[in-house]
């Protein structure tokens, strides 16, 4: 069984929580993208749903599927979102952000009643950092905001080098809100929840990729079959 199957399964498992009537979240990525084209496969049997997109990608895949899409100005709240990962640890906190679409994603989880998050057994770690984590910034100021990030790094005992991402051709990454994302490797993160505050107040951050104690299921696709892991 290939990787891409181990995620298809991820996400079919995912689209039991869904209730005719929900309001969903939309996750972006590779193994979000296998939940869309399924949620659309039940949409076009029946299934009434509402959802909001994380990126302008999902969006045009949910609107290729048939799923009713809306926003958060017109609607208040959200049953559920599914989206992918990059790094689970045991907690269920999370690096997200490898697609480059962390800042709307981490809006809609937020704005849910609840998170799944879908993703392969490769994904979860006993310690996140392994994966380099994103941080979208605004491209003014961008040195000033790095030498902030790396105080943060080091009051939090880390360190690692920070590059801005590029996209295939080779010109910086802008994301879908016209930001650049800084991936910093810094290998293991022992306090992600302090990393994370030490980042939100950087005036030039407008996002991190750490979701801490923002999903409350997990469900991993392995070769031994689907794991599911609820946050204690």
């Amino acid at each position: 069984m290939n990787m891409d199957d181990l995620k298809r399964q991820a996400a079919a498992r995912a689209l039991e929580a869904v209730r005719d009537g929900m309001r969903l979240g939309l996750g972006t990525g590779s193994t979000a993208k296998h939940f869309v084209e399924l949620l659309g496969e039940r949409v076009r049997a029946g299934l009434d749903v509402i959802g909001v997109p994380t990126s302008e990608v999902t969006r045009a895949d949910a609107e290729r599927c048939g799923i009713r899409l809306t926003t958060l100005d017109a609607i208040d709240r959200l049953d559920l979102t599914v989206d992918g990962a990059d790094e689970i640890d045991p907690a269920l906190n999370v690096i997200k952000g490898g697609g480059g679409a962390l800042l709307r994603e981490k809006i809609v989880a937020t704005a849910s009643d609840r998170m799944i998050v879908i993703a392969d057994e490769s994904k979860w770690v006993d310690v996140l950092g392994r994966f380099p984590l994103p941080v979208e910034v605004v491209p003014f100021g961008l040195a000033a905001t790095q030498r902030a990030m790396a105080k943060a790094f080091a009051e939090s005992g880390v360190s690692g080098q920070m590059v801005v991402r590029k996209g295939k051709d080779g010109h910086v990454f802008v994301t879908d809100g016209g930001h650049w994302i800084v991936d910093a490797h810094l290998g293991r993160i022992a306090d992600a929840a302090r990393l994370a505050g030490l980042l939100s107040v950087i005036p030039g951050v407008v996002e991190h990729g750490l979701f801490i104690g923002v999903a409350s299921t997990a469900v991993l696709a392995g070769a031994q079959g689907i794991r599911v892991v609820e946050r204690r």
